[in-house]
């Protein structure tokens, strides 16, 4: 079983939930960081890394002496990252935007382009307070697309145990690469005007991936009840709101998980657990 736990914006204590939900099931569970933007869930499970794998993408490179500036490549490029310069006899990549489909390389017919491997990020895995299973991946810096990344870390997932997903903010591509393919997705929120906003956006995401989706509002006391309103009239499971503690917040920045915090919280996020099982 998968379960993905996102969030429509940044804030909401997305990492702090799927920490702790890792750190109370029994199961066996193995825990991968997705966010390979800016991963943070080892400052809460502060795992051994025993093993990293360095991933590669091809990209695109021009042999100029027999390149004919034909421009088949660049119109070949659905990203556009290929510009053929015809008058100047010049060809521009912009690996920014390269997504290495190889469509360049393959359409070529003076087989002027070619491919060079280059470094796109690390995963590192290792394990975490005992019998936890820990995954991550981190994008190397400069790096503009994460979704290779995040679908190499997706390989490492157990069908044999329960794989909790922490994904990235927001309703993106990287985020519905980490979504996609879950048995269900946890999204958390908070009770302000942007929470509603971006959890509807997540919501949406979650119905068209045909994903059952259940809301956890973090700092319930300190908005709104608009939010709740919403999950009511949508038939969206609430699975918990958690109220705002300053030594919640504290905790949180010394990479204190919620249940060493609160031990009380163990056993509901166990029944969370059953409620998903169930669903």
């Amino acid at each position: 079983m998968t379960i993905t736990v996102a969030s429509g914006k940044g804030g909401t204590g997305k990492t702090l939930i799927s920490t702790s939900l890792a750190l109370s099931l029994k199961e066996e569970i193995q825990f991968l960081d997705c966010d390979v933007e800016e991963p943070n869930s080892y400052i809460f499970l502060k795992p051994i890394i025993n093993k990293r794998e360095n991933i590669y993408l091809p990209k695109p490179k021009v042999d100029i002496s027999k390149c004919i500036f034909c421009g088949l490549c660049s119109k070949a490029c659905h990203y556009n990252a290929i510009s053929v310069i015809k008058p100047k006899e010049k060809v521009l990549f912009f690996y920014e935007l390269c997504h290495s489909c190889g469509a360049c390389s393959l359409i070529c017919p003076e087989d002027a382009i070619y491919e060079t491997d280059e470094e796109k990020g690390v995963i590192e895995e290792g394990t975490a307070k005992g019998q936890l299973l820990f995954v991550q991946g981190r994008l190397k810096p400069s790096e503009a697309n994460p979704v290779p990344l995040i679908k190499a870390v997706k390989k490492k997932i157990k069908e044999d145990k329960i794989n909790i997903i922490d994904a990235s903010p927001g309703t993106s591509c990287p985020v519905i690469h980490a979504v996609n393919g879950a048995d269900f997705c946890i999204l958390v929120t908070e009770p302000t005007p942007f929470g509603l906003n971006d959890l509807t956006l997540a919501v949406e995401m979650t119905k068209k991936m045909g994903i059952p989706s259940g809301v956890i509002i973090n700092r319930a006391d300190i908005g709104d009840k608009d939010v709740e309103k919403y999950c009511i009239n949508n038939g969206i499971p609430i699975l918990l709101t958690i109220p705002f503690k300053k030594e919640i917040a504290i905790a949180y920045s010394k990479g204190i998980p919620l249940i060493e915090l609160y031990p009380e919280y163990i056993q509901t996020f166990r029944e969370i657990f059953n409620r998903i099982l169930c669903c």
